[in-house]
């Protein structure tokens, strides 16, 4: 997985108003984390930049953050700095997790902000969860966020321009998603994200970035983590739902 290096200085225009804080950020976690046993280990292994890993180092859990992004590991650490949160940082995909963390270490691992597509393939995909089941303790669980890729699919190559202005540092922008949307559901597919940065004066700056993406059905994801010895205690997936959340434990 590579990618991530313009948009990461634009990040935060594709992050939603709700989720901005890394306190709210964590916050829409509060149901799986209450399953959280004291003095937990959790990692972020898909940590943007790194709303998520910093909100929970605020309620004193033991975070480690990392991406497959060069950028983004910098954002995260330089949030963690702005807020005086005890954040590990690494630059590290998937597949190179074993390298930096020991088997049966965390109590919880987050893959969420539709991370894993970028996998390539069910090959790479499998390989990648494989990593995350092997760092899980037993009973340890999974949390992964997807998008409905049946969804995605159905509406086919197109153009998606937001309709209204997002404010981030005093500064307005446009953000817009290209799909490229390939004929067979395990061909390589491409998402064109672009930011558009407006500004009164007449001036636009725009940061565009194309990536690579290999999308999956729900239940292609539910047999690949069973495959790696995880066992899917929660599903909000809804067929009509843009997204969906996963919570999958270690047996």
């Amino acid at each position: 997985m590579t990618g991530y290096g313009a948009l990461a200085e634009v990040y935060e225009w594709l992050i939603s108003d709700a989720k901005l804080a890394p306190a709210e950020f964590a916050a829409s976690f509060d149901d799986v984390l209450g399953l959280l046993p004291p003095n937990a280990h959790v990692l972020d292994c898909s940590c943007g930049t790194g709303q998520l890993a910093v909100g929970l180092a605020g309620r004193g859990i033991q975070i480690a953050a990392t991406d497959a992004s060069e950028a983004m590991v910098r954002r995260t650490a330089e949030l963690s700095e702005e807020f005086g949160a005890a954040v590990r940082t690494l630059r590290a995909d998937w597949n190179e997790l074993p390298d930096h963390f020991d088997d049966d270490t965390f109590d919880m691992v987050f893959c969420v902000g539709n991370s894993l597509h970028h996998a390539e393939g069910a090959r790479g995909r499998v390989a990648a969860l494989e990593s995350m089941s092997r760092l899980l303790r037993r009973g340890g669980r999974l949390v992964l966020t997807s998008r409905t890729w049946e969804l995605v699919r159905a509406r086919g190559s197109r153009m998606d321009i937001s309709d209204r202005l997002v404010r981030r540092n005093g500064r307005d922008a446009v953000v817009v998603y290209r799909w490229d949307i390939a004929s067979n559901w395990e061909d390589e597919h491409h998402i064109e994200i672009a930011i558009a940065q407006v500004d009164t004066a007449g001036p636009v700056l725009v940061r565009s970035e194309l990536l690579s993406c290999w999308p999956y059905r729900h239940d292609e994801l539910e047999a690949e983590l069973h495959r790696v010895g995880l066992r899917t205690e929660m599903s909000t997936f809804n067929p009509e739902a843009e997204n969906y959340m996963v919570v999958a434990s270690k047996a």
